[in-house]
């Protein structure tokens, strides 16, 4: 309840909804616009990549700026740019409007940094430490986003073509101006908690404390994209239907984010070491099993459980680095979430040259092994 009454909290998990409500519609108006315009497979491809790796790369130098200049501006900045420019996109007709929706997404790469930092503060300092809570429950508000955004998405697109996206489009447009309403001057101040001095002292063991926790960080979002990617393709190969593997995706994500929920009450309470060792340990068994029970019911248990475990650990990762890497917390922020995307997508496109050569099945079994190897790097985490 006090997070939902922090005016600084609200705003940020309304506007991150409505953000990622925008940068859901890479599953619907993207794919609308393809068919329109007769853009190719690869074009189609190509134009979604920039769309979310332009603004992920940039996270940083925006999280750079915003710890120099406030955090309003890039909170309710970035939100009102992304309303804007996708509503101009909406307008225009042909290639130039797949430009405006890659502008518009900067909006994003600015809002991202700062209003995580923010979240992260917020719990903090006035919910009596609970920082990777109220982080949790920030990221659930950009999970919630991007599952309703192609659901409402595709509903509007279905009845009103393109244009019907506006009414998404300006209601972002209104979160973002009462953003600027509430959170001007309101800052909450950061103070940089690095780990443990004794430990700094020590400089092997800090080397391979940062190795760790990339691949973990690594290993756990490439498992998680691997699935979203390649778990539908493989049960379309055995001749499912979207109406089967649609559903298995959104409840792949949902499950996800209740996971991340969790896990970042569950960091709070009992350590981020032993939560994210944990939790990632009991993803392994239940990701290897996929394609055995592909064609079972039993799949509409396994999904979850994979999901629900797999992503528990995200917010301990983002609060984790806001710790360890040196300088301003937006700054660290977009670092982290950026290397994240920039990773786990090159990793997808490995494990297509994977699947490629040995079958969808080994994707699967890797992804397994990665989520392991996730659990055991989250073991060399610090003891908090």
């Amino acid at each position: 309840m006090k997070l939902v009454k922090d005016k600084i909290f609200s705003t940020v998990f309304l506007s991150h909804f409505a953000v990622d409500l925008l940068n859901g519609q890479r599953s619907a108006l993207f794919v609308y616009l393809a068919v329109v315009l007769g853009l190719s497979n690869s074009q189609l491809g190509l134009f979604s990549m920039a769309f979310s790796l332009i603004p992920a790369l940039l996270q940083p130098i925006f999280g750079h700026f915003s710890d120099r200049g406030g955090f309003a501006w890039a909170i309710a900045g970035g939100t009102l740019w992304i309303g804007f420019f996708f509503s101009v996109g909406l307008f225009i007709p042909g290639m130039l409007g797949l430009a405006f929706y890659i502008i518009a997404s900067l909006g994003s790469g600015a809002f991202h940094p700062a209003a995580t930092m923010q979240a992260t503060l917020v719990g903090r300092s006035r919910v009596q430490g609970r920082e990777t809570t109220s982080s949790s429950f920030f990221f659930l508000a950009g999970q919630m986003g991007i599952f309703a955004g192609p659901l409402i998405g595709g509903i509007l697109l279905q009845y009103s073509g393109r244009l019907g996206i506006l009414w998404l489009s300006s209601f972002t447009i209104l979160v973002g101006l009462f953003g600027v309403l509430r959170l001007r001057g309101k800052d909450v101040q950061w103070e940089q908690q690095p780990i443990q001095e004794e430990q700094a002292a020590h400089r092997p063991t800090r080397k391979i404390m940062w190795l760790a926790f990339a691949l973990l960080a690594t290993s756990q979002s490439w498992a998680k994209q691997n699935t979203l990617i390649y778990l539908p393709k493989y049960l379309s190969d055995l001749g499912k239907t979207p109406e089967v593997y649609g559903p298995l995706s959104a409840i792949f994500i949902g499950a996800g984010a209740l996971g991340m929920l969790s896990g970042g009450i569950f960091a709070d309470r009992f350590g981020k070491r032993r939560t994210a060792a944990t939790m990632l340990g009991m993803a392994v068994l239940p990701m290897a099993l996929m394609p055995t029970f592909a064609e079972s019911n039993w799949l509409y248990l396994i999904v979850p459980v994979a999901g629900f475990f797999a992503g528990s650990t995200h917010s301990i990762i983002v609060v984790l680095a806001q710790r360890y890497i040196p300088g301003g917390m937006a700054r660290s922020s977009g670092l982290i979430l950026g290397y994240i995307f920039a990773t786990s997508s090159i990793g997808v496109l490995l494990s297509g040259i994977l699947a490629d050569h040995l079958g969808l099945q080994s994707v699967f079994l890797f992804s397994s092994g990665l989520i392991g190897l996730a659990a055991v790097m989250a073991l060399t985490l610090e003891r908090n």
